[in-house]
């Protein structure tokens, strides 16, 4: 059973999704502001996390940043704030998906159940699925990312976005379909996030950077450089 932290500091937000989460399936824990948020996800490991971004002691956009320091379950933001900037700002700190209030709490559990299926969480048994070039080793099914040996951390949306071009290694992927395969079709934000990632993914994979080839008006393309 997958499990889900819902964090807000209204009772009735969190009375609302625990009922429609656990009627999906999910086992729910509850945190009531962003400082708790922490201190149970370093204690317990969740299949995703619903953060609400307005709360006391810390809000939801420094919770998730603290969170990602060493935890990489999917995050899905709550907000009554819909700006464009607030939608961006919560996607570079590592969020999986932005939700404005009020929402509806089907639409919402729709969201749960599409980013715990991209992000490999909730099943039980998972068949291990690995892809190796030289000294890069990418582990699907555990989500670990190894290079010459030593292991590299990375945000949910890197190893997101890593693993959807392996996946389509050898094909031009262009901006707006790296963009809607990895962020959604409702992404609200620019190319500049896309470049952004793929700056920190290339930092991050050392000399096998250079598999990650710009394409010129087009996109990217990911290809076993020798």
């Amino acid at each position: 059973m997958p499990k889900i932290l819902v964090v807000d500091d209204e009772y009735r937000i969190r009375q609302i999704i625990r009922k429609y989460a656990e009627f999906e399936g999910y086992e729910v824990a509850e945190a009531v502001d962003g400082m708790q948020a922490i201190e149970v996800c370093r204690k317990n490991k969740y299949d995703l996390i619903i953060m609400d971004v307005m709360m006391p002691e810390l809000d939801g956009f420094s919770a998730c940043r603290e969170i990602r320091k060493f935890c990489s379950s999917p995050i899905i933001m709550l907000s009554a704030r819909g700006e464009e900037y607030d939608k961006i700002h919560g996607f570079e700190l590592g969020s999986d998906d932005y939700v404005v209030k009020p929402f509806s709490p089907k639409e919402l559990m729709m969201r749960v159940a599409a980013v715990i299926k991209r992000s490999g969480g909730g099943a039980e048994e998972q068949k291990r699925d690995v892809y190796t070039f030289k000294g890069l080793v990418i582990d699907f099914s555990a989500r670990i990312v190894t290079v010459d040996g030593a292991r590299v951390e990375m945000t949910p949306k890197e190893y997101e976005l890593l693993f959807y071009m392996v996946r389509n290694k050898g094909l031009a992927l262009t901006r707006e379909s790296l963009i809607s395969e990895v962020w959604g079709y409702d992404f609200f934000g620019d190319e500049r996030t896309l470049d952004t990632h793929i700056k920190l993914l290339r930092k991050s994979l050392g000399a096998y950077s250079k598999c990650i080839v710009t394409l010129r008006g087009v996109g990217y393309r990911f290809e076993e450089v020798v």
